[in-house]
């Protein structure tokens, strides 16, 4: 086993309560990156024996199985200051090849001075024999804070049967005890189509260069199904009267046709996701009231070329639409509406979607949001040679100019998803660090403006 450790101290303004989510996004890319460069190394290799009539020991899956992929460790510490956290240590690792040449291991582990803590642990993209098309993944965590921000409903503090539509809008911004579970596994089937036509692990390299680029799923890019059981908790001190419990099944179908999830300079990504909520009757305090939400999203990336100063430019957008069909049904028995809990449903703000505001800040039925970025790659880059940088791999960076427009509505009306709507305009570098796209922004808005560091492109 290789082992690799990488230092790691920063200082971070934003909340660390999505710390696990995008931190665990950006372990499964970069180990998915990683895992298959050797695959794309295996593909070269394959035409040039070809050419001389021997060909290598090749599985199906377009894995070559000659070459040694045996487990890499690699571990990350972290020393950094949050809102939420305060003064936190901790690390993360994550182990490549772990049992299976696409496969990947991750796992967090963080403790803060205000006695607040963060576990994570991701297994990503296993397979089962003769399930070429198929890729198995599972995550947990659990996580305490202290003193965590969190938005909740004007009427938390009242009992949460009868809530009226115009109030569900309205949320507070608080700070408390909480105690925050989920886990998920992803089953995920990647269509014969495409980049997929060779089986789900080979699906995972990133696009060449001269790979061609077509709008038909057919031919370009991943199509994937991906059925998701999940439980999700999240207990506030002081709001008991919130829910607190979901779980049920996502569907989702993803076509992805960009040539590099890490740093995209063509084609775009389209989702469409279902989440439902089936709710559970017992008369006691489990209670769950059932709901359903949808969640699409279109990415599409332009090359606008190089010039004398950037050796690359590209504009980016993303368009994310939602809604909570069941917002508005009102169920006799338990008096209350079938809607997710705050936790879980529509929501706008993060360093995501709608930046200039704080995580999951407004919440409601259905969301709207309209992002822009002007993205180039400087042809001047003195990283590599100043003090702590010279220390890593740093083969790029980017700055960025990024705009949004976004609103929550009570409604799923484009009249009200489009009246006075919500803004945000801001600049930010991003750096790749061994692998790993590290993000800081500087976002404003009409009344809010947020700085965050944070990891994974937002598109």
């Amino acid at each position: 086993m290789k082992i690799k450790v990488l230092c790691i101290h920063a200082l971070l303004f934003s909340s660390a309560l999505s710390l696990p989510y995008a931190l665990a996004d950006e372990a499964l890319e970069t180990q998915v990156t990683q895992a298959t460069q050797a695959a794309q190394t295996t593909q070269a290799t394959q035409t040039k024996s070809a050419n001389a009539d021997s060909m290598p020991q090749v599985h199906q899956t377009g894995i070559n199985r000659s070459k040694d992929y045996s487990p890499e460790f690699v571990a990350v510490p972290f020393v950094f200051s949050t809102e939420t956290l305060s003064t936190t240590v901790g690390g993360a690792g994550v182990i490549k090849h772990a049992g299976q040449p696409q496969a990947s291991a991750f796992g967090i582990g963080l403790y803060s001075s205000n006695e607040s803590w963060i576990t994570y642990l991701g297994l990503n993209n296993y397979q089962l024999p003769k399930l070429d098309q198929w890729l198995f993944s599972g995550e947990f965590s659990r996580a305490s804070y202290k003193e965590g921000i969190y938005f909740v409903p004007e009427d938390a503090n009242r009992s949460s049967k009868g809530v009226n539509r115009s109030d569900a809008m309205a949320t507070n911004r608080v700070i408390t005890v909480g105690d925050e579970f989920y886990t998920k596994l992803h089953i995920k089937y990647v269509l014969p189509w495409g980049k997929g036509s060779k089986g789900a692990a080979r699906s995972l390299m990133p696009s060449l260069a001269t790979d061609p680029l077509s709008w038909d799923p057919r031919e370009s890019g991943v199509t994937s199904l991906q059925i998701t059981p999940f439980i999700r908790t999240q207990e506030l001190l002081g709001y008991e009267d919130l829910p607190t419990e979901t779980q049920g099944l996502k569907f989702k179908l993803d076509w992805d046709n960009r040539d590099n999830g890490k740093n995209s300079t063509r084609g775009g990504r389209s989702s469409l996701t279902l989440s439902r909520d089936f709710g559970a009757r017992g008369g006691g305090a489990d209670d769950r009231e059932s709901w359903t939400m949808w969640e699409f999203e279109q990415s599409a990336f332009l090359s606008m070329g190089e010039s004398d100063w950037f050796g690359q430019q590209i504009l980016a957008f993303n368009f994310y639409l939602a809604d909570t069909p069941t917002w508005n049904d009102y169920d006799s028995s338990t008096q209350a509406y079938q809607r997710p809990p705050s936790f879980a449903g529509v929501t706008l703000g993060g360093f995501d979607h709608l930046r200039g505001y704080s995580s999951k800040q407004f919440y409601g039925r259905s969301a709207l949001l309209y992002s822009a970025e002007y993205r180039v790659q400087p042809r001047w880059q003195p990283l590599q040679s100043l003090p702590v940088f010279n220390l890593y791999d740093v083969p790029w960076w980017q700055w960025v100019v990024f705009a949004e427009a976004g609103q929550v509505a009570d409604d799923f009306s484009a009249s009200e998803l489009h009246d006075d709507m919500k803004w945000t305009l801001g600049v930010g570098a991003r750096f790749e660090v061994e692998n790993v796209i590290v993000r800081t922004e500087f976002a404003y808005a009409e009344d809010a403006k947020q700085f965050w560091i944070m990891v994974n492109q937002p598109f």
